[in-house]
């Protein structure tokens, strides 16, 4: 079931690096964030088993400037043998986005498979609707998020209600919409097609986004030890207050 309210959050950062999957040897970047890095940004400041995140809108708040890097890359993935680094590195071009802007606009999807009533959903909406305001607040996350590639972090903050999408269009195309995980856990790369940035606002709100409601991810099983240190941080976070 799909939450009504919608959360918003501003993500600003001086780098930003979306890569297209379709240009393998050198990273190219979409011209805007992907609905893939705004989940992931979401997940950073609050995840939950219960619920996943509904991402609606990405508003565009900065003109679009491309930049051209040159980085060390390695030529292999990590495996059971060691890599060494000095017979595996590589240096790439990378086109990448500078000084970049985004308001995501999400809700929460809660699976309602058990057909209970709509209004039993209501205190879970708002329970985390709250939590995800107050850790935007008080600038808490459970990871520091980035923006496509773990080396360009990500700030972020409350909209102050002044921010206005730029005034463009932007043709992207086909665009990576997500990873869908099937029932047994096996991945496959999820696009929607004949993208754009109209005025500023990339729509989210397509049929591949309610497939990923539909999506699994088999977790890794977390020792007790582990369990009771997450559950204890969730009660002191549900009985915090924030001090205006």
């Amino acid at each position: 079931m799909l939450d009504k309210q919608v959360v918003r959050v501003k993500v600003t950062g001086e780098f930003a690096c979306f890569t297209r999957p379709d240009l393998k040897v050198e990273r190219m970047t979409y011209p805007c964030m992907t609905p893939s890095a705004a989940r992931g940004i979401l997940d950073s400041i609050l995840w939950k088993p219960e619920f996943k995140w509904y991402v609606r809108r990405v508003l565009v708040l900065n003109p679009v400037k491309f930049f051209s890097v040159k980085r060390n890359e390695i030529n292999s993935k990590q495996n059971k043998t060691p890599i060494v680094i000095e017979e595996k590195r590589a240096q790439r071009n990378s086109i990448i986005l500078r000084d970049v802007a985004y308001i995501i606009e999400a809700s929460i999807f809660i699976d309602d498979t058990e057909s209970r009533d709509v209004k039993s959903y209501i205190p879970a909406f708002n329970k985390y609707v709250e939590m995800f305001q107050r850790r935007v607040k008080k600038g808490q996350c459970w990871r520091r998020p980035f923006l496509g590639t773990r080396e360009f972090a990500a700030e972020f903050e409350q909209p102050n209600g002044t921010e206005e999408p730029i005034n463009a269009l932007i043709p992207i195309g086909s665009m990576l919409f997500d990873i869908f995980y099937n029932e047994a856990g096996k991945p496959s790369p999820l696009f929607f097609y004949d993208v754009a940035v109209v005025e500023g606002v990339l729509n989210c709100e397509v049929s591949e986004n309610d497939k990923m409601m539909t999506a699994t991810h088999l977790r890794q099983k977390i020792n007790g030890e582990t369990s009771t240190a997450l559950y204890d941080f969730n009660q002191n976070e549900l009985t915090e207050e924030v001090p205006e």
